[in-house]
């Protein structure tokens, strides 16, 4: 007895065969971090499938990977990953896989801050228009040259002491690595993810470019948002979150930061550390403590107690949420801006408080660094 099919049952094994055939043919990118990851998706749209190693609410300061991270990078033709020591487990995992593909430094050609623990929310407003004047070219070109510096060493053997000291504690050196939290600085992000993309599929390059576009200008609204939110919140006002995280956002648009720790979740909070915040808000300007979605919220909850502090919510630092507004890198910048506002704001402040000179500097310089940047990409591609 010979089978014979249904022309409708061909029909419908062949349009089932489209999707995976479609995602075969994807980019597989690979990021270190939700966040990272949300970006990749927004600039690859429907020709990336992209494997965040570290999920949402997750912590990348203290993740240990796991055997199939390895297998996942072996596998991809794209990874994306912070730098700036954010990820201190990230070299020894590129080692492990043996990957040999695009690798993507997502900071690459930041203004990087510089960090002192406990000391960067201090500087941030006065350094703030000083700080934009450097030559964005220069920071460009010393993050480059890093940068082949790093691949140079992935390729011929990481420097022993490096090693060592990654295999101890967790370092993250002179520089702040939480830069997404600035989204003037997230546009060389974006920049650097789109490069990324039309160097291992060249073939959608146009889509890339189109897709980054659209996306830029969705920042550059939001980013106006955030300014003006903030502009209500008085220039002196200070909170307390799990760990200093927040040093780009305080730096871009104002509001003073504190934290138990330093950089890392994976400090504890000293004794010491924790009489000297409760000196700091019995003395100064604090409004109010901040949990985090991915740190202990125990610290936060012991200020709370000890001093009568109100907890104004949960801000999101270094993972998104697995759901809801923070879900998505634009949602969570656009959650913290709002709860911050509501928990600090005063009425009709913000038609005085940020018409400072330095502040009138930065409007200019967004302004022109948008359009050189813009001038760059063009002549760039």
């Amino acid at each position: 007895m010979s089978l014979r099919f249904s022309p409708l049952l061909v029909g419908v094994s062949a349009l089932l065969a489209i999707p995976a055939a479609m995602a075969a043919d994807r980019v597989q990118v690979v990021t270190s971090f939700s966040i990272l990851a949300d970006m990749v998706e927004n600039v690859g749209g429907d020709h990336v499938d992209v494997t965040a190693l570290v999920g949402p609410d997750g912590d990348s300061h203290v993740y240990t990977p796991r055997p199939g991270d390895a297998r996942a990078l072996a596998e991809a033709d794209l990874v994306v990953f912070n730098g700036l020591l954010f990820e201190g487990w990230m070299d020894r995992l590129l080692d492990s896989s043996e990957y040999e593909g695009e690798l993507i430094t997502a900071s690459d050609g930041i203004d990087k801050l510089d960090y002192h623990p406990h000391e960067h929310s201090h500087g941030h407003e006065h350094d703030h228009g000083h700080d934009h004047a450097h030559s964005h070219d220069h920071d460009h070109g010393h993050d480059h040259g890093h940068e082949h510096e790093h691949e140079h060493d992935h390729e011929h053997g990481h420097d022993h002491a490096h090693e060592h000291a990654h295999e101890h504690t967790h370092v993250h050196g002179e520089f702040d690595p939480h830069a997404w939290q600035d989204m003037e600085q997230a546009r060389v992000y974006i920049a650097n993810i789109r490069d990324g993309l039309i160097a291992v599929d060249e073939e959608n390059a146009d889509d890339y470019r189109a897709n980054a576009d659209q996306y830029l200008e969705e920042m550059a609204a939001l980013d106006g948002e955030i300014r003006e939110l903030i502009s209500d919140v008085p220039p002196s006002t200070s909170v307390i979150t799990g760990h200093d995280s927040f040093g780009y956002f305080s730096h871009a648009y104002g509001v003073r930061f504190l934290a138990p720790v330093g950089l890392s979740t994976e400090a504890e909070a000293s004794s010491a550390r924790m009489a000297e915040l409760i000196d700091l808000i019995n003395a100064e300007n604090v409004k109010a403590l901040f949990h985090e979605n991915m740190t202990n919220a125990a610290v936060i909850d012991q200020l709370s107690e000890e001093t009568g502090l109100e907890i104004a919510g949960t801000l999101y630092a270094d993972a998104l949420s697995a759901e809801g507004e923070a879900s998505t890198y634009l949602g969570m910048m656009r959650h913290n801006a709002e709860l911050l506002h509501a928990a600090l704001a005063e009425p009709g402040h913000g038609e005085h408080a940020h018409e400072h000179s330095h502040e009138h500097s930065h409007d200019h310089d967004h302004e022109h660094e948008h359009e050189h940047e813009h001038e760059h990409e063009h002549s760039h591609d």
